[in-house]
């Protein structure tokens, strides 16, 4: 019996959702980082298996937004649940439950879809007791198909997490080629790595601010050649990017081209520009020439 679905990862802000999907999926294709809000789209991951086929969307953290965007990512996860055969609900097991959780069970209760209760970050909890009292506040308002203690970081119980999905899913057929692990396009993906990369490089008040559009890519024999406009806000975040004398571009190139070399298996060129675009956060046009529309 072969069994397939659609699987929303859905959670609050910097739970582990990306960082799972990475470690199913053995590769990367959702960025990460310690910020907050890091993915801002829905990214489709393909685990296939002799046993079943499990399409995984990566959505945004849901959180209080502050602008357009932010209207848009909370959007992005609840649509997610719309057409998915269950749901994982993440959930940083050393936090204590919150109004943020207490947000997600509501929207939680008011679909029909069975739903997974994970807690990650196993491999932070020192009081087990602790744990196990803050858990009962997440049971106790919903009856979930299952509970999975996992540390997606450290691989642990993800074997065990998989199976819990396997048993959840109805019977069904391939909805992809068995080699395919994403239907996101090139494009999208590289954007994100340098995004990613800008996250890692720059100053807090920078990366929220900041989208990378692609606006060029072109493949040559044994190479490709990317062009791309990191976009910002102010004129102190542009300041920042490139860094006194170039060196902060030169550093997001660097690290860049190491991803998306690995990503695209050839040699890369890469050139990076940065310009400002005040309040695109909450500019519809920007937003949807970017993908940022439901």
């Amino acid at each position: 019996m072969y069994k397939s679905g659609f699987v929303s990862i859905i959670g609050r802000p910097n739970v582990g959702k990306s960082t799972l999907l990475n470690q199913i999926l053995g590769q990367k294709i959702s960025i990460i980082s310690s910020t907050a809000q890091t993915t801002r789209n829905s990214i489709k991951g393909i685990y296939t298996s002799d046993k079943s086929q499990i399409v995984f969307i990566d959505t945004p953290g849901i959180h209080k937004p502050k602008n357009t965007l932010g209207e848009f990512m909370n959007k992005e996860s609840i649509n997610s649940l719309r057409d998915a055969d269950l749901v994982l609900w993440l959930t940083d097991s050393s936090e204590e439950f919150g109004s943020g959780d207490e947000y997600v069970l509501n929207i939680l209760n008011s679909i029909n879809v069975p739903v997974i209760l994970v807690f990650n970050k196993m491999d932070l909890i020192d009081n087990i007791d602790q744990f196990k009292e803050n858990s009962d506040k997440f049971t106790n308002g919903y009856k979930f198909k299952n509970v999975v203690n996992i540390s997606a970081l450290n691989k642990e119980n993800i074997d065990k997490l998989i199976d819990a999905i396997e048993e959840a899913l109805p019977e069904g057929p391939k909805y992809y080629d068995e080699n395919q692990i994403t239907d996101s396009i090139e494009r999208f993906i590289v954007a994100e790595l340098i995004r990613e990369k800008i996250f890692y490089r720059t100053k807090d008040e920078v990366p929220h601010s900041i989208a990378v559009e692609i606006e060029e890519m072109r493949e040559q024999e044994d190479s490709t050649e990317v062009y791309a406009c990191i976009i910002c806000e102010r004129d102190s975040q542009k300041k920042i990017l490139i860094g006194k004398n170039g060196e902060m571009i030169k550093k997001i190139k660097q690290y860049s081209k190491k991803d998306i070399k690995k990503l695209l298996g050839c040699s890369i060129y890469l050139e990076l520009f940065v310009k400002v675009d005040k309040d695109w956060r909450n500019n519809k046009t920007t937003l949807s020439r970017l993908g940022y529309k439901n």
